[in-house]
């Protein structure tokens, strides 16, 4: 089988076919490195999938600008959230009060990035929405009303919007490839939640990613948020089973160690019904 053949085939019947499928034909045509016996037994298989994502996802694939600006409300969300939380009357402790400021600032500088990628693309930023840091659907009598007066359910909020905004960035991703400069944007800002994350999570005393058990994502321990973490728990990465593979010590690897290796992508519609339903006012 010679599949450069048969992408300069596909490529004479779809002229795009070419930009859907960068930069994975790249890393086809770098699979040699791995052996001439894995690359081949990898060809039908590497082929097919590349095919399959390459078409099946355009069905409902949303336009960067719908990305970007998807993105920017849930950046919004984070800035509000931590310019309130950081203003006069703050329940962050005052040794613990920089840490914030340096993700307020954060979120605002992201905010102000991708407002100005999307104009730049010819695209108009959203506006800012109302939001409901209770969790009440615009009720303001949410599970969170005392978000702002107690500092553990302040951090907890603060952690989910960090772990599910990462993955819902990491939803997005494939949805970038065919612009190269604007994945590269984003992908800095993902790295940057990422870190957040992390530092909320030391600060909480727990890992620096999400554990989890066979049955759930949620490592917080507030029963509330288990939507965020919905599968978070699984185990499964290219049809691997990471629980059956060997760890360094010679013993199969335990479901902490496989969920917490991968953080899960969620999609656009998935973090409206988790953020979007929940924090922010529907007009």
């Amino acid at each position: 089988m010679n599949l450069f053949n048969i992408i300069n085939d596909i490529e004479k019947i779809d002229p795009e076919f070419n930009d859907k499928l960068n930069p994975r034909r790249s890393a086809i045509k770098n699979i040699t490195s791995f052996g001439s016996k894995v690359a081949m037994a990898a060809m039908p298989f590497a082929l097919g999938t590349m095919l399959k994502r390459a078409y099946a996802a355009d069905t409902a694939k949303p336009s960067v600008v719908e990305v970007l600006n998807f993105a920017l409300t849930l950046e919004y969300l984070e800035s509000s959230l931590y310019n309130l939380s950081t203003g006069a009357g703050t329940v962050i402790p005052a040794n613990l009060l920089p840490y914030f400021i340096t993700i307020r600032d954060d979120e605002n500088q992201h905010v102000s990035v991708l407002k100005t990628l999307i104009t730049r693309l010819g695209g108009t930023p959203v506006t800012a929405p109302e939001f409901d840091f209770s969790g009440g659907n615009g009720t303001k009598t949410g599970p969170f009303q005392n978000i702002f007066t107690d500092y553990s359910v302040f951090l907890n909020v603060a952690l989910a919007f960090e772990d599910t905004g990462v993955r819902g960035y990491k939803g997005q991703l494939p949805n970038l490839l065919g612009n190269q400069t604007m994945l590269s944007a984003v992908l800095a800002i993902h790295a940057v939640e990422a870190r957040h994350a992390s530092a909320v999570r030391q600060l909480l005393k727990l890992s620096p990613w999400i554990n989890s058990t066979a049955t759930l994502g949620n490592d917080t321990g507030i029963t509330t948020i288990d939507a965020n973490y919905k599968g978070e728990e699984n185990v499964i990465q290219g049809t691997v089973d990471i629980t059956k593979l060997k760890s360094l010590a010679g013993d199969t690897t335990s479901v902490t160690v496989a969920t917490a290796a991968f953080d899960e992508p969620l999609s656009m519609d998935q973090i409206n019904a988790l953020l979007v339903g929940s924090f922010i006012v529907q007009h």
